[in-house]
């Protein structure tokens, strides 16, 4: 079996990829270890930045994105009992957020390539990506327990981060960076009309939460919890009752609350993978960087190693231009690491660290350092302007 493009990991990364190469003319093939249930059934982020939206409407998967999707304007930050909003069409010039689930932006895109046609190998075992430095890489797997053997020109790594892509690189090739934080969100889904109609997030004496939504009637909630929290301790009444006490009490007061749809606690961390391309095999999305959710940086910053990706991929086969395929790392770590940046430096503001030394600093005195700089940079227009552009996502770096 034959393809120009492999694309390994069938979530919203690989689909786009996917979608966008074949307007293009492109072939490729997905190689998927779960089932596609098992993908849709992820819950995951639900802001889409300006330069996401722009490429999911360029891959021809927006109409109901466009339909249905909530786009907001400003964001807000609660703490020590006030209330400040980013605007962030004002002080961006007019660029917003959408917000529209991870999970329906991966089913659009599930529909559009089975309309197409194109092909898609789920629940795929042991799969191994061979001969990646060379010009003949190929894909080996198993499907209803026969091998398969995909030959093609390129791979993309978009299988997360416990894929086999990152793992094809040697060791000493590859530099990974990480930070772990000693907390987790704990994650609640419900079928209740948001509290807010714009994100809220609240730093307390409590921990963190977040007032997030889905639609105008699903709501996502969060709050920071310990990592030795289980699931099992937080009934829906326990996580709506510590969800009161850390949002602003009029928003408080008037929340609608509800059974949970998905229940889930996620750790944090900040994880970078150098470089993120190993001969004729790219990383893409998480299978090369991991951000905590704080910035709502994940998903984006995998659709805009996606659109390198697409573009390079696309000068290519129409340019037969195959020096730019080197630019492929150096562009997105670029915008990989502003925005690993962002996200750490929000979860510092926002979080309790408890008694956990940070960075060389006592607790006591970070937190009265973040309190400093949360106050430094709402306080004033400047500053707010600083939060509101990497809120908004910083631009699409042009291939040269």
């Amino acid at each position: 079996m034959k393809t120009q493009v492999a694309i390994i990991g069938a979530g919203p990364s690989g689909l786009l990829l996917g979608q966008l190469l074949s307007k293009q003319g492109i072939d490729n093939i997905i190689v998927e270890r779960v089932s596609g249930e098992y993908v849709l059934g992820r819950i995951r982020a639900g802001v889409l930045e300006q330069g996401m939206v722009d490429l999911l409407r360029e891959a021809g998967v927006s109409e109901r994105m466009d339909r249905e999707g909530e786009v907001h304007t400003g964001v807000e930050l609660a703490f020590n009992d006030k209330r400040v909003r980013i605007a962030l069409d004002e002080l961006t010039g007019g660029d917003t957020v959408m917000v529209y689930g991870q999970t329906e932006v991966t089913r659009d895109l599930m529909e559009a390539r089975q309309t197409s046609g194109q092909t898609t190998f789920y629940e795929a075992s042991n799969v191994q990506l061979n001969d990646v430095k060379t010009d003949a890489p190929y894909v080996t797997f198993e499907k209803n327990g026969e091998s398969v053997r995909l030959d093609c020109e390129f791979i993309a790594g978009c299988d997360g981060f416990h894929g086999v892509s990152r793992k094809t690189i040697p060791d000493d090739v590859k530099t990974e960076h990480e930070r772990v934080y000693p907390f987790g969100w704990l994650g609640l889904l419900s079928d209740t009309k948001p509290a807010h109609d714009e994100l809220i997030y609240c730093k307390t004496d409590r921990g963190f939460a977040l007032a997030s939504m889905r639609s105008a009637t699903r709501s996502r909630y969060y709050l920071q919890v310990p990592l030795t929290d289980k699931i099992e301790q937080w009934s829906d009444d326990a996580f709506w009752t510590e969800l009161k006490r850390r949002l602003p009490t009029d928003v408080a007061a008037s929340m609608e609350t509800g059974p949970s749809i998905e229940k889930s606690i996620a750790p944090l961390r900040s994880f970078v993978c150098e470089p993120m391309q190993y001969g004729n095999m790219f990383l893409v999305g998480d299978a090369a960087h991991i951000v905590p959710p704080t910035g709502a940086k994940g998903l984006n910053l995998a659709a805009s190693d996606v659109a390198t990706l697409y573009k390079i991929l696309t000068r290519v086969y129409q340019d037969g231009d195959r020096d730019c395929i080197n630019q492929y790392s150096e562009v997105c770590l670029r915008r990989v690491w502003h925005g690993e940046r962002f996200s750490w430096w929000m979860t510092n503001m926002m979080h309790d660290f408890g008694n956990v030394e940070v960075n060389g600093t006592d607790s006591q005195t970070f937190s009265r350092f973040m309190e400093s700089e949360l106050n430094f940079y709402t306080d004033n227009e400047e500053g707010r302007r600083v939060i509101a552009m990497q809120y908004v996502g910083l631009p699409y770096e042009e291939i040269k």
